[in-house]
C-alpha cells in the first residue's frame, strides 16, 4: 500500500512541514497543535508510510474550515487511576488527545510496569505507529488500536465489520532498528481482488476481518462509541473515533539489556533471510521504513505528482504559500 512512487518530485521535508503547519494555522489551529501535526504527518512521509503524511492535511484542514472537527480542542482527563487514563479529545483530531496521552502513559508505565490509555471524541489519530515509537526509548513494549463509528446495515457485507482496522506494536533493539509494525488489517482488502481472495484464503481474510473487530471493540466501543449512530455521541460530527495505547516494561519479565541485545541478533539473523518474491531485502516489521527515514531526511521525499497537487490545491484555497514554488 505505501510503495514509493515510480514518478516524483523530491521535496524536503521541513517544506512539507511548514506548508501543513501553515494551512491548518489558516484554519484556526493554535500554532503549538499545527506544529506537532506537522511533525507527526511529516514523520510518516520519511518513514514512507505516504498513506498517513502529509497528503492527509487536505482532508483534516477542509473538515476544521467546514465545522466538522474543532480546531482548538481543549483537552481533558476524564478518568485516571495509577494504570489508566482516559482523555476527551473535544471534538478535535485524534493526534492531540492520544500523543499526550501516550506520554502521560509512558510514566505511568515506567511507574507501575504497565498502563493502559483510551481517547474518545475525536476525528483521525493517523497512523498506529506514531505512538508506538513514542515508547521505544523507554524499554517498553507497546501496543495502539483505534475504532470508529460504524455505520452496519442488515444486509451489507461482512468486510465492513471491521471498520478502519488500524493496529501498530512496537519493541525496542539496541543498535539495530526496533521492531515496530504498522498497518490496518482490511486495507488490502477494500475492493479489488477481495473476493477472489476470500474465495482462496478465506482463513486469512476472516483473521483479517477479525483483527478488525478487535480494533473496533477495544478502541471504539471501550472508548464509548455506540453501535447506534444515532444521536450522536459527541457533538462534532466529525468526531467519530477512539483509541487504545497499551504499553508494559520489558523489565518485569526479562532484563531490559539483555531483551535489546537479543532483538538486535533477530533483526541481524532474518535481514539474512531469503526475501519474498520481487522484493530485494527480508527486514524484522518496521525495518524498511527506518532505512527510507535516513534516506529521505538525506535525499528528500519522493512525492508523485498527485501528492503534491492535492498540496497545492489546498494551499490555493486557504491562501496559504506553497514552499516549493
Amino acid at each position: 500500500m505505501n510503495q514509493p512512487p515510480t514518478q516524483f518530485r523530491r521535496l524536503p521535508h521541513a517544506q512539507l512541514h511548514a506548508l501543513v503547519a501553515s494551512a491548518v494555522s489558516a484554519v484556526g489551529m493554535p500554532a503549538d497543535r499545527a506544529q506537532l501535526l506537522a511533525d507527526l504527518l511529516t514523520a510518516n512521509d520519511l518513514r514512507g508510510v505516504f498513506s498517513h503524511g502529509t497528503r492527509q492535511v487536505a482532508t483534516y484542514a477542509r473538515l476544521m474550515r467546514d465545522g466538522r472537527l474543532n480546531p482548538a480542542p481543549q483537552l481533558s482527563t476524564v478518568t485516571e487511576t495509577p494504570v489508566s487514563l482516559l482523555v476527551d479529545g473535544d471534538g478535535g483530531l485524534g493526534y492531540f488527545p492520544t500523543h499526550a496521552g501516550t506520554l502521560q502513559l509512558i510514566d505511568k508505565a515506567k511507574a507501575n510496569g504497565v498502563a493502559v490509555l483510551l481517547t474518545r471524541n475525536h476525528g483521525h489519530f493517523g497512523a498506529a505507529g506514531l505512538y508506538a515509537r513514542l515508547t521505544l526509548g523507554h524499554d517498553l513494549l507497546c501496543f495502539v488500536t483505534s475504532g470508529h463509528q460504524l455505520h452496519l446495515e442488515p444486509g451489507d457485507l461482512h468486510y465492513d465489520a471491521a471498520g478502519g482496522s488500524p493496529m501498530a506494536f512496537s519493541a525496542p533493539a539496541g543498535e539495530e532498528d526496533p521492531l515496530v509494525l504498522d498497518f490496518g488489517a482490511m486495507h488490502d482488502l477494500y475492493g479489488g481482488r477481495r473476493d477472489e481472495l476470500s474465495r482462496l484464503a478465506p482463513g486469512l481474510v476472516l483473521r483479517s476481518i477479525g483483527m478488525g473487530e478487535v480494533c473496533q471493540a477495544w478502541g471504539g466501543l471501550l472508548s464509548g462509541l455506540r453501535m447506534q449512530p444515532e444521536p450522536r455521541r459527541w457533538t462534532w460530527p466529525g468526531a467519530n473515533q477512539g483509541a487504545m495505547v497499551m504499553a508494559l516494561r520489558i523489565d518485569l519479565f526479562l532484563p531490559a539489556a539483555d531483551f535489546r541485545r537479543q532483538m538486535d541478533e533477530y533483526v541481524q539473523q532474518v535481514r539474512k533471510l531469503t526475501p519474498l518474491p520481487g522484493l530485494d531485502t527480508a527486514y524484522l516489521a518496521g525495518g524498511i521504513e527506518a532505512a527510507r527515514e535516513r534516506q529521505y531526511a538525506v535525499e528528500g521525499v519522493p512525492v508523485s505528482a498527485e501528492h503534491q497537487q492535492l498540496l497545492e490545491v489546498l494551499a490555493d484555497e486557504l491562501g496559504v504559500p506553497v514552499p516549493w514554488r
